[in-house]
């Protein structure tokens, strides 16, 4: 096998908490995360040495700040085969979103290039890997729905919460997470999620519950600098979701709907006004490669 193209999803935040600032500058976290069906294709071939990357963005790294290079460095780095690899990155996925793009990216680096280099790294040793490389990353490796702490790198699989239709909104600016939690002050926080009552209603597949209970403690920084993204919670609502709120560290706005047709009908709204504008569906464990 010399080739392998694989689909790596987006996420959203179905809830985040930053509980704490770490003395190392990185912060103690509490959120949910949720894989969608927006895909961006990650090509990787074979090659006898050197990496390289191409990308469908012009304005996207393409060398050593590309977290997707990054991923194929520190696999090298790890297995004990010689080679090297070509990278294509078809995008799909909007960039500094909130929506992980990047780090779904070098998780699907990783696991093709394991795949093409005979395994030779074991799982715990890609998620390692995948760990040092961002917390997202890690998340990608297996997608579905699952409950991340600590730097966002302790992850728990939670029940798969397959088929609920969701509706994107990216503005047309994009957010530096590193300003949002170099910005974030936990006065400031009106409302944290319950993440207990959010499991249980993922258990229970209790989408009303869950949607009317999904919190973002991020939005206490991103929103105040950004009113408009509170304007298009408001509209979802008004549009007949079930709730909303910012996904990640912005700018990208979410909400959650009961069947299809009422997903398009607000996605068509939106489409008047934004030009990313998505309707997706939530996807389980696993439900992306190939």
């Amino acid at each position: 096998m010399k080739e392998i193209t694989i689909s790596m999803p987006a996420k959203i935040n179905l809830s985040i908490d930053v509980k704490s600032r770490l003395e190392n500058g990185y912060h103690n976290v509490e959120m949910i995360m949720q894989a969608i069906n927006l895909y961006d294709t990650v090509i990787v071939e074979k090659t006898n040495n050197r990496i390289t990357l191409n990308c469908s963005l012009p304005y996207v790294p393409k060398d050593q700040r590309n977290i997707a290079w990054k991923a194929a460095e520190q696999f090298f780095s790890h297995c004990p085969c010689k080679g090297g690899a070509r990278i294509t990155l078809k995008k799909n996925i909007p960039v500094a979103a909130g929506l992980g793009g990047g780090s779904s990216d070098a998780a699907g680096v990783l696991k093709a290039l394991n795949a093409l280099y005979d395994n030779c790294l074991k799982d715990i040793q890609l998620f390692q890997i995948a760990r040092r490389l961002g917390a997202d990353v890690a998340f990608f490796l297996s997608g579905g729905t699952q409950l991340a702490r600590g730097i966002g790198d302790e992850l728990t699989m939670l029940p798969c919460l397959e088929g609920v239709d969701v509706v994107l909104v990216k503005p047309d600016f994009s957010v530096s997470t590193r300003w949002v939690y170099e910005n974030f002050d936990p006065d400031l926080v009106e409302k944290r999620p319950d993440t207990s009552r959010l499991i249980s209603a993922i258990e229970a597949m209790d989408i009303k519950t869950l949607a009317g209970n999904m919190e973002n403690v991020l939005e206490s920084v991103t929103v105040r600098k950004y009113p408009e993204l509170q304007t298009i919670m408001d509209r979802f609502i008004e549009y007949g979701a079930l709730g909303s709120r910012m996904s990640g560290s912005g700018p990208t706005v979410f909400g959650l709907f009961i069947d299809p047709p009422s997903a398009e009908a607000a996605r068509e709204k939106f489409m008047k006004d934004y030009t990313n504008v998505y309707h997706c569906r939530t996807i389980g464990r696993g439900d992306f490669y190939g």
